[in-house]
């Protein structure tokens, strides 16, 4: 499985962007996905989570409201919606897969595969 991240950007605080993940290789609707994001000096955190399946979404305390997960099993693409950007979401952006299931407490370092990031800034 091959993941490439796009969708990244600067803009104010308020505004909104939509990250998108694109998938290739096989079984990909098998693999539960994930956005996590690395800020300067900081570790990989947990940003959501959405299973193979589509129905079960996870998201980390300081996004639920205003981002959202999502997948299209038909394209082999993951989004993640983010709306009422704050200077805090500032990070680079990584999309991952892991076989089966994922939840918000699936270690980052258990992911078997990896997108490169795409840097999303909000300036205040």
């Amino acid at each position: 499985v091959q993941l490439q991240a796009s969708g990244g950007g600067s803009v104010q605080a308020g505004g909104s962007l939509r990250l998108s993940c694109a998938a290739s290789g096989p079984d990909f609707d098998y693999y539960g996905m994930a956005w996590f994001r690395q800020a300067p000096g900081k570790d990989r955190e947990f940003v959501a989570s959405i299973a193979w399946s589509g129905v079960h979404q996870h998201y980390a305390d300081s996004v639920k409201g205003r981002f959202t997960i999502s997948r299209d099993t038909d394209k082999n693409i993951m989004y993640l919606q983010m709306n009422n950007l704050k200077p805090e979401d500032t990070a680079v952006y990584y999309c991952g897969a892991d076989w089966g299931t994922v939840t918000a407490e699936t270690p980052w370092r258990d992911y078997d595969y990896w997108g490169r990031g795409t840097q999303v800034t909000v300036a205040s």
